[in-house]
């Protein structure tokens, strides 16, 4: 199929547009200096959660009026549980996740199908400090696979690679007693 055969009109808006749409971006600041300088805190609010939030909305609205589409948002494992390591940036995420299941409630009943996905350490710009500390991070040709894979299926929730799944629900159900004594 050509781009263009995959274009739709929406009846009434004047705007086009496509089958599949994915909100991939974000940032990912130094934790101690994001919660030093309130304007950098903000701006990865801003960045992580309010900007991927306005954009699925505005396309969230075209795509019910055509009942039909899917919306691919990059969420984080970050988002599963607050981490004192890079718990703004996981606030963030959260926030997406939260807003990603109540998407897909309101449009249950629609043909659009919301995919919330969670990335592990994938090895890109973002990530960079991580790979120079010896961290060991997901390729990313494996990563966008499993992101196709998964929008192709319209599946509500992915982790990315799957073995977060796992480690996150792990880390989700540890007594804050032990969590709290986790330098993670």
């Amino acid at each position: 199929m050509q781009p263009q055969e995959s274009l739709r009109p929406v009846q009434g808006s004047g705007f086009k547009i496509n089958d599949i749409v994915l909100i991939a971006h974000g940032t990912l600041p130094d934790q101690f200096s994001a919660q030093k300088d309130l304007a950098l805190c903000k701006q990865t609010l801003e960045i992580n959660a309010v900007s991927p939030v306005l954009f699925a909305e505005a396309f969230a609205g075209h795509m019910e009026k055509a009942n039909h589409g899917t919306l691919g948002i990059i969420g984080s494992v970050a988002g599963d549980r607050g981490r004192k390591s890079n718990y703004i940036y996981g606030a963030a995420k959260g926030l997406v996740a939260r807003y990603a299941q109540g998407l897909q409630h309101r449009l249950a009943f629609s043909n659009v199908k919301v995919v919330l996905i969670k990335p592990g350490p994938t090895d890109t710009p973002m990530t960079a400090t991580f790979k120079s500390q010896g961290l060991n991070l997901a390729p990313v040709e494996a990563v966008a696979k499993r992101i196709v894979k998964a929008i192709d299926a319209g599946s509500s929730e992915v982790y990315v690679p799957a073995k977060w799944w796992l480690i996150m629900r792990v880390i989700q159900h540890l007594p804050s007693f032990i969590f709290a004594r986790l330098n993670i």
